[in-house]
This record gives structure tokens, sequence and C-alpha cells, in this order.
């Protein structure tokens, strides 16, 4: 009679966990690099801050309204954004915000002075 060679037990062997561990830090260092090269070829600058445009200051009108200044070169850019509608609100020369005295922030400030000029001349 032939012996029938016994299966193994069900569970992990030693040389499983180490290819399994060995795969997943290669697929992170992978993952690294990658970050690490996508950066290099950007200049070092993050995602959101390549090209001429800045966002210098906003607003938050309502749940869902905000007003936002946006630098484009020597020129900012008043915007209005609201769900599925982006609109040009004032265009000025580019300037330096002042620092408001009573605790509110700068851009919030020059914006309650626009606002009560253009009510003034209304």
């Amino acid at each position: 009679m032939a012996q029938s060679a016994m299966p193994e037990p069900p569970g992990v062997s030693l040389t499983t966990m180490l290819q399994t561990l060995f795969g997943l830090a290669a697929v992170i260092g992978v993952l690294f690099l990658a970050a690490y090269l996508l950066r290099r070829l950007n200049g070092g600058r993050g995602f959101g801050s390549n090209g001429p445009m800045r966002v210098v200051g906003g607003l938050m009108i309502g749940t869902r309204e905000r007003i936002v200044l946006v630098e484009i070169g020597d020129t900012w850019l008043v915007v209005g954004l609201v769900p599925g509608q982006i609109r040009t609100l004032h265009t000025l020369p580019k300037g330096e915000l002042a620092t408001a005295g009573d605790g509110e922030k700068p851009f919030a400030q020059w914006l309650k002075q626009i606002a009560e000029r253009r009510h003034e001349e209304r």
C-alpha cells in the first residue's frame, strides 16, 4: 500500500507572510517615490499653488455663498461663488490690505467699505 502525502494544515507559513510584507513595503515605496517625483517635477510647489493665480482672502456670506479675493498678476478680482455659478464682482489693481482695528479680518473690512460706498452712491 502506498503512503499518501499528508496535506499541510491550513495556516500561514513564515515564507508567505514575509512575501506579503515585502510586497506591501514595495508598493508603499513606489507610492512615496511617485509623490517625490511629482513634487520635483512641479518645482516644489503644492498642487494648489501652481500658476500665476492665488487666493488672497475669502468671506462666507451664507451657508453656500462666498466672496473670494483672487490675485492674478498685478490685478485683484473680487469673485462671488454660489452653487453652480461664479461671477466677477469687481476688478481692481493689486494692493495691500490694511489690518482692521476692531478684530475683523482685512478682507471683510475692505468688502464692508466697498459695500458702504456703493450704498452711498445710490
